[in-house]
């Protein structure tokens, strides 16, 4: 497919904080494993298209990097970048907005009980 003919692309809108295309480059395949059993999971094929898994890719990094800088731009107002920017701006997306929620709890839960574990050992080692 012609990437002219395909209309605008994300790319075309670049925000202000966004660095230019040739500043950075993106190594591919990165995720490939990793999008492969996702694209699985949602009901594609075992072994999708090399091509697919590629353009998924791109789809996703563009959208987490636009997200990023979204935030950044949020978040430079008071001088710092934190998760509640993120969660702003997912705000209108009530199950993704839920998701992330229950994803920071279970990082919340999880921290808690390794710092737990940790005392538990600290504990162990002073009485021996």
């Amino acid at each position: 497919m012609n990437s002219s003919s395909a209309g605008p692309s994300l790319k075309s809108k670049v925000g202000s904080s966004q660095p230019n295309e040739t500043s950075f480059k993106r190594k591919r395949g990165v995720f490939q494993k990793d999008l492969q059993h996702m694209m699985y999971g949602f009901g594609d094929d075992p072994n999708p298209l090399p091509e697919t898994v590629a353009l998924v890719e791109d789809i996703v990094v563009e959208y987490v990097t636009d997200l990023a800088h979204k935030a950044q731009d949020i978040g430079s107002k008071r001088g710092k970048l934190a998760v509640e920017d993120f969660l702003y701006l997912i705000r209108k997306d009530l199950p993704k907005l839920n998701r992330c929620s229950e994803l920071l709890s279970m990082q919340e839960e999880l921290k808690q009980a390794r710092k737990a574990f940790e005392v538990d050992e600290d504990k162990l080692a002073s009485i021996e």
